[in-house]
């Protein structure tokens, strides 16, 4: 397939992009030291005898980035690079100098170097590859957009959840899907789906999947649907010899790890306690609380000239206290900048929505680009919040969502957060409550401080450019 075929080239390239900027930048080292005379003169041989060095650190770096599985050409966020990248140029360095002291001591091939120069080649790895693999996904997008590498995708479905999958993929050509249609589930057939059509029904996914020459097929049907159905389904994708993805169930989302037990003789599932406990919660805190001191004290000269604008536009307080649930479910008044007239919710709350006619002008700016929730590094400060958490909702609607929704409640076993794991894909705002809770509680199950990072950066990186933000 064309897809085949563009991956591997893309993989190729990489390699060798990676292969360059790890030679260059013990290139790079070599120089800094006979320049740089820290902590003392440089005793350096001619570069001739440490090419043997050379040869050694470029392989055990790529081995390393190899078994790392950072050459699968997956997306995966610049956090998780970076943070693969050190750790492969660690662990990289540290085998090419051991091995270059096995070859000196046995071989005597080769030229031992000092800690400073061990050092050098330790930090020009990191951000030469780091450099080299952001200007190759740059490349590797722009040729996708133009049409390179990219992936015939069928969903099956036509429900919210495909409608979700479809928006996402609509929403961020970058990760290269074409929908080339939509497969119903048997039931009502509609034309088509966002645009995109509807090509017939699951009874004839193997034809589909053969006439439409798809490269990956994404199900995405109700949860209703019965294990047995999507089996059959999956079958008959691998006759066509597709790649398959499923979008899970609540069920799997938040059983997550489990134990197989026993009672009296019966077997039974145990699913493992969520809440963060002992060291976890103390590096969160501790994270919250540098985060928030730093966020205010730097944030302080935008807040003041927001609260001008917001009192010299309209009447009314600055901020907007509203009480929202947090851990255990206990409430908290979660600050905001007022962005609504002070008589809004006159006639009882109700969910923001597109063009709301309550906003205010500066009100509408603030909520487009997020700034309306600065003040929550004060909730944060106070230990009501989290800078990453489920984003807290109001009891009026937490009373309605525990009585729909599968332990709808689980979410209040970790602090709110001023930004998520949802949220930072695509679902806040007038958005499913249920697929939100699915992505809260994937989140509690996996969290990990890399993970909040990488919640914190996309949620920057996403301030002017959420679609659902209003």
């Amino acid at each position: 397939m064309k897809y085949e075929r563009a991956i591997r080239r893309f993989t190729l390239f990489l390699l060798l992009t990676d292969t360059l900027m790890a030679g260059a930048a013990f290139l790079a080292a070599y120089g800094l030291r006979l320049a740089v005379p820290f902590p003392q003169a440089a005793e350096m041989g001619p570069l001739r005898e440490y090419v043997g060095m050379l040869v050694l650190q470029v392989v055990s770096v790529l081995l390393v980035l190899f078994f790392a599985r950072l050459y699968n050409l997956s997306y995966f966020s610049r956090v998780d690079e970076f943070y693969g990248i050190v750790a492969a140029c660690t662990i990289g360095t540290l085998m090419g100098v051991a091995l270059g002291a096995l070859m000196l001591r046995d071989f005597n091939v080769g030229r031992d170097y000092s800690r400073a120069m061990l050092g050098y080649v330790w930090l020009l790895s990191i951000l030469f590859l780091t450099l080299g693999r952001v200007l190759n996904s740059w490349l590797r997008r722009s040729l996708v957009r133009a049409g390179w590498g990219r992936r015939r995708v069928l969903i099956l479905g036509t429900g919210s959840i495909a409608q979700m999958i479809l928006q996402k993929i609509l929403w961020t050509p970058s990760l290269g899907y074409d929908v080339v249609g939509i497969v119903a589930n048997n039931g009502d057939m509609p034309a088509a789906l966002l645009d995109v059509p509807v090509v017939g029904k699951t009874a004839q996914l193997g034809e589909i999947i053969e006439a439409l020459q798809t490269d990956e097929v994404i199900i995405a049907l109700p949860e209703e649907t019965s294990h047995q159905e999507i089996l059959w389904l999956i079958s008959e994708c691998e006759r066509g010899r597709v790649t398959i993805r499923v979008y899970p169930d609540l069920f799997q989302i938040i059983a997550g790890p489990v134990s197989i037990g026993e009672l009296g003789g019966l077997p039974l599932l145990t699913v493992r306690d969520i809440a963060q406990t002992g060291w976890r919660r103390m590096v969160k805190r501790g994270m919250d609380l540098v985060g928030s001191v730093a966020a205010l004290i730097l944030l302080s000269p935008l807040m003041m000239i927001i609260a001008v604008l917001i009192r010299l536009e309209s009447p009314g307080g600055v901020f907007y206290a509203q009480e929202r649930m947090g851990l255990d479910a206990r409430p908290f008044p979660m600050l905001k900048f007022r962005s609504m007239r002070s008589d809004a919710e006159k006639t009882g709350p109700g969910w923001t929505t597109s063009d709301d006619p309550r906003r205010t002008r500066v009100g509408a700016f603030l909520r487009k680009t997020n700034l309306d929730e600065l003040p929550q590094f004060i909730n944060v400060l106070l230990g009501h919040m989290s800078l990453v958490g489920p984003r807290p909702e109001r009891p009026v609607y937490v009373e309605q969502f525990r009585r729909s929704i599968p332990r709808y409640m689980e979410r209040h076993r970790e602090k709110a957060g001023m930004t998520g794991w949802a949220q930072v894909n695509g679902l806040r705002g007038d958005t499913s409550i249920t697929e939100r809770t699915k992505y809260d509680l994937w989140y509690i199950e996996n969290w990990s401080l890399l993970l909040d990072i990488k919640i914190i950066v996309r949620t920057v990186l996403q301030i002017f450019r959420s679609p659902n933000a209003y």
